[in-house]
């Protein structure tokens, strides 16, 4: 297999020759000397490549960690590429024009070297320790968080100082020496996932969008050529990341960088999948070569100030601001989820304007907005604001309820860890799949349900759970991840792995994931179908359901490991609530029925008015005669707690026309102020209730029920907070002249007289006040910013809702990076940093929910707090391990 994998001297001889061909488009030189000797090739690639220092640029570099073959690979193929389609393939071509490439196809020439000649899972390089180990990792020896290890053997020793290893200073160097760059890519393998540079904080920068949109176009190029799904993860900060990487090295430089985990195995089966890998990840290289003018100075300036100026149940008002010396136009973007592609497919807007109307959205439903500056003259882009992310109100009709687990109803059971698996619950992470050690497992999460009301009709329900890791799915293409609901009355141990593993399936939700799409750092999502939300609504009577989240059982043979890992967010390695696997639900409730007899009814026609006869047709000369009728709305609850779901009038003829024109009758909303008959020529009409009835119509059937549209019920609404009638008039309408042709409609008392029908539920439509006397300041015990703040008082206050944003003040709930949900009266961000200044909003909300207008404060120091670190860190995984080895010596000692 290792003969088909070039090798570093090939690669050298490759550059030399495609140099020697294309000397306008390649120059080659070495930027270093390893320990053994080799030198470190770097490539540069530009249309007329003298000018290419000038120009901005892409930096690639490739198998920094020995045994990671990808990178070579990659590199030489990509270049190939340029070779044979620079000059037919204008995209290509554009980009070669505008930006440059710098390549290092194998930043470890040594550790490459015994990788591919001795031991295949080498990592480091060659570095001579002299205590009998050799190599330094050469991704934790760049400066930034550089961390000093003691243990020299171990595959992640950093070296005794930050750059102490050629290979490092070399790249140091050049990049020191080329400000011109502005996107890095740093290849390895294997998870087949983006890992965006930090700044390890936890706080959302500037660049955060810039980065996540690259990478997930990137990921979307990728998806054009196999289907496969990258993930985009960028790690839990600020503590037990990766120290000392070039990554971050780069990007405290102020270049866009990010590692591209390539495949699920270091060195795999090369004609199937490292084939796969290099031609998925050709695009993706192109896309980041063409993207890196867009980051340059050259580039139109940030768009600034971009917020929501107003949120609806189906629009939203965008508006922002923008200076730039050149003449611009915006590109506005629109996602259903973050980390999601922005091309032209989900491109909402092309504006010159500083504002823009978004409309035809769904109520309930998360938006995620971003905009782009665009030189019209260049084409040049601008780098992305910052992601705007809000959510529509909900419709008059609905409730939305978002439910999490407790810390005992969510974990994972293994087939070969009955010992630990009640240990497994409420404590980091899920692992679901397969492997050697753990055997088969499968995830548990149970909702209580028994806070949606009884009469609950779901209309939306949707899972989302969160995959943190998938390094440990190895095996290209095998598995697929499943979310079932159990039959919870079998199961009276959660933590049982043969209880759960035999329950019986009431239903699997959607499809399957299979492994190549399962993407780590993107929420995974189910949305219920129709079957799945009548079995949810069936659960609701029973207070609980229980789900159970299913990969692969069994390893084909080889192979140790298909298991993935998701958050929970609890214990040390969840990520906090806003990471918890969730269940949100939008639902109505069963209307409540009122049946309105009218108040009044009166026939007016030219000659007179008549009290209690609701008659409407043609009188003897020709004229119209109109049906009045008026009903009172006071029976009706509340008015500001009242929501009309259907309202319909209810006529039934009395008698039959015998002509057979096209006579048709319709109801009116209208306001009159006189009951006579020039009055209601004059009258003020608001809208027809439902569609015309002919005389055919009534022949046939002589009952008719007109229904009010969403707007009548509205009107409805209004005149019953304005302690108002309704007043209708049903009027005739013929194409040609018609004498004596009226209808009796029944009159007051009668068995069939006139009905208004309302059904209605009650729902708080307007929000609560605001909190008041909120704060922000520092508790020095933990290092953290503490808020506290005063709830309002109403007997509809249900809790406070906490967000943070570090750009601008939130403006709705879903505006920021939630801190808190509940009725206490303070919360501490556990997660930011407070050395960074930035807003906090706080908005009380009732059952439904209504938010309030926000209650906000900006929180800023003129000092710097120490951010304390785990010295001790050790993965979850290791822990595991550790805990079981543990369990098995204590077993030891018993028997």
């Amino acid at each position: 297999m290792k003969q088909q994998y070039i090798s570093y001297q090939e690669t050298i001889e490759f550059l030399n020759k495609a140099m020697g061909e294309y000397p306008d488009l390649i120059r080659l030189q070495s930027i270093g000397e390893t320990w053994e000797g080799r030198p470190i090739m770097l490539v540069t690639i530009s249309n007329d490549v003298a000018y290419a220092n000038e120009k901005p640029a892409l930096l690639y570099t490739g198998t920094i960690h020995a045994r990671e073959w990808i990178g070579i690979e990659l590199a030489t193929q990509f270049i190939q590429y340029v070779i044979d389609h620079y000059k037919t393939n204008p995209k290509l071509f554009n980009a070669l024009t505008r930006n440059t490439l710098y390549m290092v196809p194998c930043l470890n020439p040594d550790g490459f070297e015994y990788s591919r000649r001795h031991f295949s899972f080498w990592r480091k390089n060659r570095r001579d320790n002299g205590d009998g180990t050799f190599g330094v990792d050469l991704n934790r020896n760049f400066s930034v968080r550089f961390r000093k290890g003691l243990d020299t053997s171990s595959n992640i020793y950093g070296g005794p100082e930050p750059f102490s290893e050629p290979e490092t200073r070399a790249i140091k160097e050049f990049v020191d020496q080329h400000p011109n760059i502005t996107v890095s890519l740093d290849y390895h393998s294997q998870g087949n996932v983006f890992f965006p540079a930090h700044k390890f904080n936890h706080e959302e920068e500037i660049e955060g969008t810039d980065l996540n949109q690259l990478c997930a176009n990137m990921a979307s190029e990728i998806s054009k050529v196999t289907g496969r799904q990258y993930g985009i993860h960028r790690g839990k900060p600020p503590l037990n990341l990766i120290n000392g990487s070039g990554r971050e090295y780069y990007y405290n430089r102020g270049i866009l960088a990010t590692v591209v985990e390539v495949g699920t195995r270091n060195i795999p089966d090369y004609l199937i999948n490292m084939k796969q890998s290099v031609d998925e990840n050709i695009p993706a290289v192109l896309y980041a070569l063409e993207s890196a003018i867009n980051y340059s100075p050259k580039a139109p300036a940030r768009v600034s100030g971009f917020l929501a100026e107003q949120i609806g149940m189906n629009e939203v008002h965008l508006k922002w601001e923008h200076e730039s010396q050149s003449d611009c136009f915006f590109e506005i973007y629109r996602t259903p989820s973050p980390k999601h592609p922005c091309t032209n497919a989900n491109r909402v807007a092309i504006t010159r304007a500083h504002s823009h109307r978004d409309i035809q959205l769904n109520s309930g439903q998360r938006y995620f907005y971003t905009v782009r500056a665009v030189d019209r003259a260049s084409g040049i882009k601008s780098p992305f604001t910052p992601a705007l992310k809000l959510k529509t109100l909900l419709a008059d009709d609905e409730f939305s309820h978002t439910l999490f687990p407790a810390r005992s109803d969510v974990g994972y059971v293994g087939e070969k860890t009955p010992s630990l698996n009640s240990k497994h619950f409420g404590y980091n992470s899920l692992f679901v799949g397969v492997n050697r050690n753990k055997g088969h497992c499968l995830g548990v999460i149970a909702y209580n349900l028994e806070n949606l009301p009884a009469d609950t009709h779901i209309k939306t329900a949707r899972f989302s759970l969160y995959p943190m890791n998938r390094v440990n799915a190895k095996i290209e293409k095998y598995g697929e991840w499943s979310v079932s609901i159990l039959d919870a009355s079998e199961i009276s141990d959660l933590t049982s792995y043969e209880q759960i593993a035999s329950a019986t399936v009431i239903q699997t939700l959607g499809d399957a994931i299979p492994s190549d799409r399962l993407t780590q750092g993107i929420w995974t999502e189910w949305d219920f179908t129709g079957t799945e939300r009548r079995i949810l609504q069936q659960q609701v009577a029973s207070g609980r359901i229980i789900l159970r989240i299913e990969g692969p059982s069994t390893l084909p043979r080889g192979h140790d490991s298909q298991m993935m890992q998701f958050d929970i967010g609890y214990g040390r390695f969840g990520a906090g609530i806003h990471y918890r696997p969730n269940l949100e639900i939008i639902y109505t409730r069963a209307s409540q029925q009122l049946n309105l007899e009218p108040e009044n009814l009166h026939t007016i026609a030219r000659e007179k008015v008549v009290e209690g006869e609701l008659k409407s047709g043609f009188d003897s000369h020709g004229d119209k005669v109109y049906g009045h009728l008026s009903f009172n709305l006071d029976q009706l609850p509340d008015p500001e707690k009242t929501v009309v779901t259907e309202a319909y009038v209810e006529l039934k003829a009395k008698n039959r026309l015998q002509t057979r024109k096209d006579i048709r009758f319709t109801i009116e909303m209208a306001e009159l102020e006189e009951m006579a008959y020039d009055d209601v020529l004059n009258r003020q009409q608001i809208e027809y209730i439902g569609y015309e009835v002919s005389n055919t119509d009534l022949k046939a059937n002589p009952a008719h029920c007109f229904m009010f549209d969403s707007y009548c019920r509205q009107i409805l609404e209004q005149l019953h907070s304005r302690n108002m009638p309704v007043y209708l008039i049903v009027r005739p309408t013929t194409p040609s002249q018609e004498r004596n042709a009226i209808i009796d409609w029944h009159g007051k008392g009668e068995n069939w007289q006139a009905k208004l029908v309302i059904k209605y539920i009650e729902r708080r439509k307007k929000p609560l006040t605001a909190p008041t006397e909120l704060t922000a300041t520092l508790d020095r015990d933990s290092g953290r910013v503490r808020l506290t703040w005063k709830q309002p008082d109403d007997p509809d206050f249900v809790g406070c809702y906490v967000v943070r944003n570090r750009f601008h003040p939130p403006r709705s709930p879903l505006d920021g990076v939630k801190l808190y949900g509940g009725k206490d009266e303070y919360t501490l961000d556990d997660f930011g940093n407070p050395n960074i200044a930035k807003y906090y909003s706080v908005f009380s909300y009732d059952n439904v929910p209504n938010y309030s207008t926000p209650a906000t404060v900006r929180f800023s120091l003129n000092e710097v707090i120490p951010i304390n670190e785990d010295e001790d860190f050790e993965t979850q995984e290791d822990e595991e391990e550790r805990l079981s080895r543990d369990e098995e010596s204590k077993d030891t000692i018993l028997n």
